[in-house]
């Protein structure tokens, strides 16, 4: 049997990654499998966090470090620092309070989060316990309709922002999750769903295409979707799931208001690139004109500082935070933010950067990184 939560955080837990295992003590072999798995043999879900330790900083002395912040303006709010929860379905598979805990610590750490279409806590409950910038994760649905309901939702309820999801048209192949037998257990469902019109499934029949000519498809969305949903709201429109600097151009061009450089945690495609090697070719290719952000893989501060260096705005995180749901429930996501925080500025001032502004490539150490050509 699962552990219950803990009461308070012990000593033990002094990084982000030390959650895991209280973590995995606390949630069924199902639940589990679904949170921690990726994609096939999972090489893209390590790459995630390999890329991350092979790059080396650079440390500079004796700079002027007075007033320094971490603080940054994003698509209209300001933010504090540039960490962001990233959106994480059925959250109450972690903990009891699921997505309702998350949205209390995210507000004492005034972080910014995004809710995902399928959170197991209804989006306006959300945003009534929230003090702190909620934007919503938008999937397309089956039909407009479903998708303008969930939109004039968001709108009505005051988030500030939709992030489209653009890189799953289909599930990746989760063997992890199919050999733990994992299905949502009674109680847990995506709440925002009800009503809606399911996304069509097939089972193919053998020498049939499981995928082409099965319908599974027919609703893929499309650029064209793109301008049909900023036709339809006021509210700025976020594409995730960015990796080609080509699709970061066309997002520019279709007006996004902005683009996470995203592999989806390495839960689609497997041997798809990690987010942070992807990073500094989008950048460059968007030159500014509009902010990137990025998620995969981070757990530590100088993740972060890494992240800034290479061109991203702010990170998203996301399996790091729920591990602390689920060892700690709020308290715990409030934790990971905490040391996330602290690591980032001791990060900054050991390497001589007083704000974000003055994180650059320079503040890695060269040949650390391979810059676009």
């Amino acid at each position: 049997m699962p552990l219950p939560p803990l009461a308070q955080i012990p000593p033990q837990i002094a990084a982000v990654a030390d959650y895991e295992d209280y973590a995995r003590e606390r949630m069924s072999e199902a639940a589990w499998a679904y949170l921690a798995g990726g994609a096939a043999d999972e090489l893209t879900l390590r790459a995630n966090r390999e890329a991350f330790d092979r790059i080396r900083l650079q440390p500079r002395v004796l700079g002027k470090l007075a007033g320094g912040s971490t603080a940054l303006e994003l698509l209209g709010v300001h933010l504090p620092y540039p960490i962001l929860l990233a959106p994480v379905a059925y959250q109450k598979l972690a903990h009891p309070q699921g997505e309702l805990a998350t949205v209390l610590a995210a507000s004492a750490m005034k972080a910014a989060m995004v809710v995902s279409t399928q959170s197991s806590v209804a989006l306006e409950d959300l945003a009534q316990a929230a003090d702190t910038p909620l934007w919503f994760q938008l999937y397309f649905q089956a039909r407009r309709d479903d998708t303008l309901k969930l939109v004039r939702r968001a709108e009505a309820a005051g988030y500030r922002a939709l992030v489209l999801t653009v890189d799953a048209p289909v599930n990746g192949v989760r063997n992890r999750e199919q050999r733990a037998g994992f299905s949502l257990p009674p109680g847990i469902e995506a709440v925002n769903l009800r009503g809606l019109r399911p996304m069509g499934q097939t089972v193919a029949r053998a020498g049939e295409s499981a995928i082409f000519g099965s319908g599974m498809l027919d609703h893929a969305p499309s650029w064209d979707d793109v301008a049909w949903l900023r036709s339809q709201t006021r509210l700025p429109i976020v594409l995730k799931g960015i990796l080609s600097p080509v699709d970061a151009r066309l997002a520019v061009e279709a007006g996004a208001a902005a683009i996470v450089v995203s592999n989806h945690g390495g839960r689609t495609l497997d041997g798809l690139p990690p987010t942070l090697e992807a990073l500094p070719w989008v950048a460059d290719e968007v030159q500014g004109r509009i902010p990137v952000l990025m998620d995969g893989g981070v757990r530590r501060g100088t993740d972060v500082f890494k992240a800034v260096a290479l061109g991203a705005a702010a990170v998203l995180v996301g399996r790091g935070y729920v591990h602390g749901l689920a060892a700690a429930g709020a308290v715990g996501v409030i934790h990971v933010l905490h040391l996330l925080r602290t690591e980032l500025e001791i990060a900054m001032a050991l390497a001589g950067c007083a704000t974000l502004a003055d994180i650059g490539r320079q503040a890695l150490w060269p040949q650390a990184w391979q810059a676009p050509a």
